[in-house]
């Protein structure tokens, strides 16, 4: 299906706001998942980019012409853009930049590293039909193909990988999220500069709004070679930006006391990733495991599968019998071929 026939920057629905992150071939792979949307609603694509992200749609303008590209010009930002946390700001600032300009009913955000399912449009307009909440985020499965992507997926995304349960959630990703305008307006102060996730949505949880969290409404995250330096970069920076958005709302005394508590993050962190991944064979989620197999058995390249199978074995200790889902889970992410044909 063409870009034509899938677009209607006239009058649309759902305007989606393309978040440039990664650049090159995820841009690319992000708009051809967009433009090729089943059944797809009336929906426009916006794409803001700024100076230094202009040769990451110089040669997509002419293939994707019912995208539209918003040039910023340069970015002023308070840290410097080289470091985590200015490239951090520039992400922020453009999407503000498409949420301005944004005329659906619908907004969603996504970024280029997350490219929906097929039928992601019309889920998001039918669950918005069928639910008054005014925020729905939505699963980020994983595609990495290096381990160090897999660790920075299991950081980022436990909370948002499926299998899950869709309900009320304490948290969305703006990965994958969709607006009801009344939503987006009703906070437009706190983001016409800088959108930022925690600070758009605490709000909206204080005036009664819910996040809800919807299991059909499904981008597949795929995240290359990154360098080590780079990814410790990324968790220092990014974890002081959101660690300077929550403290604006706790006392002296508090901030002082988690202060403190700092050297414990990473076994906070540890710990928290593993009741996610014991949940799942809990309740509703006890037929995670078995999901797990049938999976691998109908497609062996399914690495994430493999991998959290082995996690799920370490968390119930059968450590020993991980071992050959883990081999295998290594051996996946290194064929990219398989990875590919996943995609």
């Amino acid at each position: 299906m063409s870009a034509e026939r899938v677009t209607d920057t006239t009058d649309p629905l759902l305007s989606v706001i393309v978040t440039i992150v990664e650049g090159g071939g995820a841009v690319r792979r992000l708009l051809t998942a967009l433009t090729t949307q089943r059944d797809a609603p009336p929906m426009e694509i916006l794409v803001p980019y700024d100076e230094s992200a202009r040769r990451h749609v110089a040669s997509l303008e002419a293939d994707f012409p019912t995208a539209h590209f918003m040039p910023l010009g340069v970015v002023a930002t308070e840290q410097p853009i080289t470091s985590a946390g200015g490239e951090h700001e520039l992400f922020d600032r453009r999407r503000a930049a498409g949420l301005s300009i944004a005329k659906g009913d619908l907004i969603a955000i996504v970024e280029d590293r997350g490219a929906p399912r097929s039928d992601w449009a019309r889920t998001a307009v039918r669950l918005h039909r069928e639910m008054e909440f005014g925020v729905i985020g939505g699963a980020i499965d994983p595609l990495p193909t290096t381990l160090g992507g897999w660790a920075v997926h299991v950081c980022d995304f436990t909370r948002y990988t499926s299998p899950f349960e869709s309900g009320a959630r304490d948290w969305v990703s703006d990965v994958n999220v969709v607006y009801k305008r009344r939503a987006l307006e009703a906070t437009r102060s706190l983001w016409k500069e800088r959108y930022q996730e925690p600070i758009v949505h605490w709000s909206l949880q204080q005036q009664g709004d819910t996040l809800f969290l919807s299991n059909e409404l499904v981008v597949e995250h795929h995240r290359g070679a990154v360098p080590l330096r780079q990814l410790l970069g990324e968790r220092y920076h990014w974890g002081r930006l959101f660690g300077a958005i929550r403290a604006r709302k706790l006392s002296v005394a508090k901030r002082m006391v988690l202060g403190l508590a700092a050297p414990l993050i990473p076994l906070t962190v540890f710990v928290r990733h593993a009741r996610a991944h014991v949940a799942m064979l809990e309740g509703h989620h006890f037929e995670a495991g078995a999901g797990f197999r049938r999976a691998v058995a109908i497609d062996p390249s399914l690495g994430h599968a493999y991998l959290r199978m082995a996690i799920l074995r370490i968390e119930l200790g059968m450590a020993d019998e991980a071992g050959a889902d883990m081999e295998q889970a290594i051996r996946c992410s290194r064929d990219s071929d398989g990875f590919q044909a996943q995609a």
